[in-house]
């Protein structure tokens, strides 16, 4: 058996630290889990707030063409007809009829395995960033399995829905290894589907809703109507969205129960789409990288135009370096007209706008900036992760931004056992308290309390010592990832928390 790769060793560790630490749960643990459902706990809940909260205030209220949006995650069934979702939003599953596991057909890859010249067999892997060498590896010991001599050729990756039928018999299942055991592709409609009402019937079938995009193309007139709002403008929407994934995987990068932060950027179809998406990747760019995601680790994926939606007229997705691999973390695409044009022609309501400054009506196209919350958090956690010496001691630090960290600061006064130390510190706890999510420890050694924090990302500790009482009143504040420590009064160290935290 090979050895784990560095990038699955650091994605073990950020899993357990989540556990351990009390970041992200498996939903449903007691009973031995809900696969591609997670539970957010005391720190992961603030984390997973502290992003969605940083992405309204720069998406929303620091812009002053961005209005927000909250919808029903159950919305009228032929929203879901109208945009296709009821006939397209499928994925290709493929069946193990031996072993009954379900895989996406294009995250199961095949070769044939050819050795001077004759097909031998085949071999398949799942998706991974180590396939090619897994896939390697197995065609050799199945080389030596047979006993065949002579050179090999390269082995040559595709994914399951570019097979042929006649290879169906012969491309082993990764479940069993046993050739012609896996199903050909069929569509899997990956919504989740419940009833309202009291009958259950075909009339009471409804969805939850798979993208929280829909709720506001169906609310367009609306906020057109009251929001005093002009074209350029955009929407924006936080919450919950399901799909019914095949093969969740990645821990929390792929699950079926998520959180969305989407906008619809609402233009004139004369406008020049192709520089205001640009704009928008720029800026969503800039954005990561203020909270905390380098640009370093980011990239940049222009689907091709012959794997787009047929009415999309461009989507480039922004990727990141996973410890599993580069990922999708946010899609930016030019949809066209084309979803507020089929809400208007299956509802029969109008959904044009009518441009004073041009003086005429048009049907908006729009610009959709779309990004998961689950997957920027483990992006964060992904680059925050550290592991590193300090005074010959090794040191597990979590280098979130302080607009992120789930404790902004961590009040500590040096001893526990002196009344006027704790009383100090109390105060200053129950102060900073007022404006935000900070810590109180007085357990331990001071340098054990600073290690605790450092491994959950508080990016400040405040220590309340004996010259704070005798001497100057000032308080030490520690830098969790430079290790500095200045001496602050009080009101020196909420205005420096401040333009920390807030700004």
């Amino acid at each position: 058996m090979s050895e784990k790769s560095p990038s699955s060793t650091l994605m073990n560790d950020i899993i357990n630290l989540c556990k351990r630490r009390g970041f992200v749960f498996q939903s449903s643990d007691i009973y031995g889990g809900y696969n591609g459902f997670f539970d957010y706990g005391p720190l992961g809940v603030e984390l997973k707030n502290n992003i969605k909260q940083a992405w309204w205030k720069d998406m929303v209220h620091r812009r002053d063409d961005i209005v927000g949006l909250d919808s029903t995650i159950i919305h009228h069934p032929m929203t879901w007809k109208a945009s296709g979702h009821v006939d397209n939003f499928t994925d290709p599953l493929v069946d193990c009829k031996e072993s009954k596991m379900r895989y996406r057909a294009d995250q199961l890859y095949f070769a044939p395995v050819v050795v001077a010249g004759e097909t031998i067999g085949y071999v398949s892997v799942l998706e991974d960033e180590g396939m090619q060498a897994q896939a390697e590896e197995m065609a050799h010991d199945l080389k030596r399995k047979l006993a065949k001599q002579g050179e090999m050729a390269p082995i040559v990756l595709k994914d399951y829905t570019e097979a042929k039928p006649e290879e169906y018999a012969l491309i082993p299942s990764p479940a069993t290894g046993k050739p012609g055991s896996l199903t050909p592709p069929r569509a899997f409609n990956m919504m989740f589907q419940t009833y309202v009402g009291a009958l259950r019937d075909e009339t009471a079938i409804a969805y939850l809703r798979p993208e929280t995009a829909q709720g506001i193309f169906i609310n367009f007139k609306n906020i057109v109507d009251t929001g005093r709002v002009k074209v350029p403008f955009g929407i924006a929407q936080v919450g919950k969205a399901f799909r019914n994934e095949i093969n969740p995987r990645n821990f929390i990068f792929r699950s079926r129960e998520f959180e969305q932060m989407e906008i619809e950027y609402f233009i004139s179809p004369d406008a020049d789409w192709q520089a205001l998406h640009k704009g928008w990747i720029e800026y969503c760019m800039n954005w990561f990288d203020g909270i905390g995601i380098p640009k370093s680790r980011l990239s940049l994926y222009d689907h091709p135009k012959e794997k787009l939606a047929h009415y999309s007229k461009g989507t480039t997705d922004i990727m990141f370096e996973f410890p599993f691999g580069v990922q999708e973390l946010q899609g930016v695409a030019a949809r066209g007209d084309f979803d507020l044009t089929q809400h208007q022609t299956v509802s029969g309501k109008s959904m044009e706008y009518f441009d004073e400054a041009a003086k005429k009506k048009y049907v908006p196209h729009v610009i959709e900036p779309s990004v998961g919350v689950d997957r920027i958090f483990l992006a964060v956690l992904s680059a925050a992760y550290c592991e590193e010496e300090v005074e010959g001691e090794k040191r597990l630090v979590l280098k979130l931004h302080p607009r992120l960290a789930p404790y902004k600061a961590a009040v500590f006064p040096l001893v526990k056992n002196k009344p006027e130390l704790v009383a100090r510190a109390e105060a200053l706890y129950k102060r900073l308290k007022r404006r935000w999510n900070v810590f109180y420890d007085a357990a331990g050694a001071i340098g054990r309390r600073y290690r605790r924090q450092d491994e959950i990302g508080t990016p400040y500790g405040v220590t309340i010592d004996f010259d704070t009482i005798e001497k100057d009143g000032k308080v030490t504040l520690r830098d969790r990832d430079t290790l500095q420590q200045v001496r602050l009064t009080e009101d020196e160290l909420v205005a420096f928390l401040s333009e920390k935290i807030d700004g």
